[in-house]
């Protein structure tokens, strides 16, 4: 089968398609899914791991690629869940990975599956697991509860621009960032209450604003240690500041006085270095909790463009530019 192999660290010229073996099931007990993909995900981490910085982890295939969608062509292993739908062949999922996505088949554990609906192209699914796994992994860590406050840093990522959705969704009150006017309007028509421009000076200063002055119960955070001093003087009285990217720098000076005097918390997390339970446990939750939206259309992927999987350099050159709105996909 085709995939896009890394061919040595370095920038999106690294990235070529070439023959790969085909995909085989493991001696994982548990079901697992062969699928034909038709459409994947590309993500920041996948950026990383061109670079050499972002090793996938054992067992994983060593191409990039951690969500697809795409069509159930065998099953096999032991039974699912007794509360679980078994995908049968020909079944439509999108589907969680831990690397190995870009490419035109792939093995996942049958509870990383989301079953698509008619009505969402496969562009639209490979945009989501990812996504929603990410978002609703963190809230639940971060405990948030409908009627709080929620800033998402960086709302017209690919992450973000699901966690406004989300948020409020789950009853959340939220304000989201983004940068430029153009990008803060497009934020603020997904939901959030409040949509500000990032690059102003005054962004803490924005939010106490329209917080009364109380700031926030829970921060998302995307941009790593160039937001830490603001993301905690925007922190509400026992709030919570969720780091769950670098973007811009991972070595920070934390104000301790500041966080103590608030009982704030700071927590960071990953996902693709959760374990196999982990993670089937997170994607059981968003199939309960969070797909519901998905198939009813309240929650909307957004998608800025599609490309081939021979464009899988022109996808990593556009989503380090910082000028994609949501997720670029990959259609195979």
């Amino acid at each position: 089968m085709r995939a896009v192999v890394i061919t040595g660290p370095g920038g999106p010229e690294v990235l070529q398609v070439r023959e790969v073996p085909e995909p085989g099931f493991g001696p994982d007990e548990d079901l697992q899914l062969l699928v034909d993909v038709e459409a994947a995900g590309v993500n920041r981490a996948d950026l990383l791991q061109r670079q050499g910085v972002y090793p996938p982890p054992p067992g994983a295939p060593p191409w990039p690629g951690l969500e697809v969608a795409g069509v159930v062509r065998a099953v096999s292993g032991g039974p699912a869940g007794s509360d679980e739908r078994v995908p049968a062949v020909g079944d439509r999922v999108a589907v969680l990975l831990a690397g190995g996505g870009y490419a035109e088949r792939v093995v996942v554990p049958a509870t990383l599956a989301l079953p698509v609906p008619e009505h969402v192209s496969s562009v639209a699914a490979a945009s989501l697991p990812e996504a929603l796994a990410t978002v609703w992994s963190n809230l639940r860590e971060a405990g948030a509860r409908a009627g709080e406050t929620l800033l998402v840093r960086g709302g017209s990522g690919g992450v973000g621009s699901t966690a406004v959705q989300l948020g409020r969704l789950l009853g959340l009150r939220v304000l989201a960032t983004a940068g430029g006017p153009g990008r803060v309007a497009r934020v603020a028509e997904l939901g959030a209450d409040v949509a500000l421009d990032h690059r102003a000076d005054d962004l803490a200063d924005q939010v106490l604003a329209a917080t009364d002055g109380r700031g926030v119960d829970v921060v998302l955070d995307v941009v790593g240690a160039a937001a830490l001093e603001d993301n905690v003087r925007v922190l509400a009285r026992d709030g919570r500041l969720v780091v769950i990217g670098l973007q811009k720098g991972r070595r920070g000076t934390l104000d301790l006085g500041a966080l103590m005097e608030r009982r704030g918390r700071v927590i960071t997390t990953t996902l693709r270095s959760r374990d196999a339970h982990d993670k089937a446990r997170i994607m059981t939750e968003v199939r309960e909790h969070v797909w519901p939206f998905v198939v009813d259309g309240r929650l909307r992927p957004v998608v800025h463009a599609t490309l081939g999987l021979d464009e899988a350099g022109r996808a990593h050159e556009l989503l380090a530019s910082g000028e994609v709105f949501g997720k670029l996909v990959l259609s195979v």
